[in-house]
C-alpha cells in the first residue's frame, strides 16, 4: 500500500465516514465457523465496553495513533481483549506509520482466521480471532521480512500481558 493510500485510509477513519460505506454483516460472513468461545451478542454486550464491542463485534475501527499500544514497546504478548486469546508477540511488533499497532506474524497458525473483506468500497482481508471470532483488522502484504505481512490491528481489541 502506497504512502497517499495509506493517508487516504487514515482520512476516512478519521472523519468518521463508517455510516456512509456501512460495517460489514458478522452471521453473514462468518456463517458455517464454529467458534471455541461462542457468547451471544448480549454475552459480549455485558462482558465488553461500548468502544470494544464495536471494534471487536460490529468490526468497527478505532482511530488512527488513538490506540494505547501503538507506541508500545515491551516484551510480552498481546491477547485477544475479548476472550484472553494469545494473538501476537511484541517480537513480531514492527511501526509501520499507519496508527495501529502492526505485527508481520500472529503467534501461532491458528491464533487468528483470515476472511474477504469487500466492506468501505474496498477489497481487504480481515483477521479475527481464532478463538471466538472477534474482529482484530486486517492483513496487508505490504510488512517486512521474513513474511511480508502487515497485520494492521486496533490496539482496542489486544489486552498486552508482560513478560516476567
Amino acid at each position: 500500500m502506497t504512502n497517499l493510500m495509506r493517508i487516504i485510509l487514515s482520512f476516512f477513519l478519521l472523519i468518521g465516514l463508517t455510516p456512509l460505506f456501512g460495517e460489514g454483516n458478522r452471521e453473514e460472513e462468518t456463517m458455517g465457523e464454529s467458534w471455541e468461545v461462542n457468547l451471544t451478542e448480549e454475552q459480549w454486550k455485558e462482558k465488553l465496553t461500548p468502544e470494544e464491542y464495536h471494534v471487536l463485534r460490529q468490526k468497527g475501527t478505532e482511530q488512527a495513533f488513538s490506540g494505547e499500544y501503538y507506541y508500545l514497546k515491551d516484551d510480552g504478548v498481546y491477547h485477544c481483549a475479548a476472550c484472553g486469546n494469545p494473538l501476537f508477540a511484541s517480537e513480531a511488533k514492527y511501526e509501520s506509520g499507519t496508527g495501529w499497532p502492526s505485527f508481520w506474524e500472529p503467534v501461532s497458525e491458528d491464533s487468528v482466521r483470515t476472511f474477504e473483506d469487500f466492506s468501505y468500497g474496498m477489497q481487504r482481508v480481515e483477521v479475527v480471532c481464532g478463538r471466538c471470532g472477534s474482529h482484530l483488522g486486517h492483513v496487508f502484504p505490504d510488512g517486512p521480512e521474513p513474511t511480508g505481512d502487515r497485520y494492521c490491528i486496533n490496539a482496542i481489541s489486544l489486552d498486552f500481558k508482560a513478560s516476567e
